[in-house]
């Protein structure tokens, strides 16, 4: 199994939804641009937001055994994929990259 790294690329957020439909949150998204975190095969890395890592894992878990070029041609890369979260008031994009870097064990 391989590593892949996962970058925070950008964070939306959209207050007139908030204010319309969502109850006030302390604290409700970490991720901060530019942030990296390294998935360590199938295991979701430390302090990657639970949510995120819903929407995304199926990739990682693919990139990690090998997978390449989901959708047939949708990345430039085809060891790669652009991912958000499923935050419909602040989602965050995330870009997921196939490493040759073995997994620890």
């Amino acid at each position: 199994m391989k590593k892949v790294r996962i970058t925070v690329m950008r964070k939306a957020c959209y207050e007139d939804l908030m204010a319309k439909y969502e109850n006030p949150m302390e604290d409700a998204c970490a991720m901060e641009e530019g942030q990296v975190f390294i998935a360590n095969g199938w295991q979701r890395p430390k302090g990657l937001c639970e949510s995120a890592w819903e929407t995304m894992s199926p990739f990682v878990m693919g990139f990690a055994h090998g997978a390449e070029d989901f959708y047939e041609g949708w990345m430039k890369n085809p060891r790669s994929a652009m991912l958000s979260c499923n935050d419909g008031f602040r989602p965050v994009s995330f870009l997921l990259e196939a490493l040759d870097e073995e997994a620890e064990k």
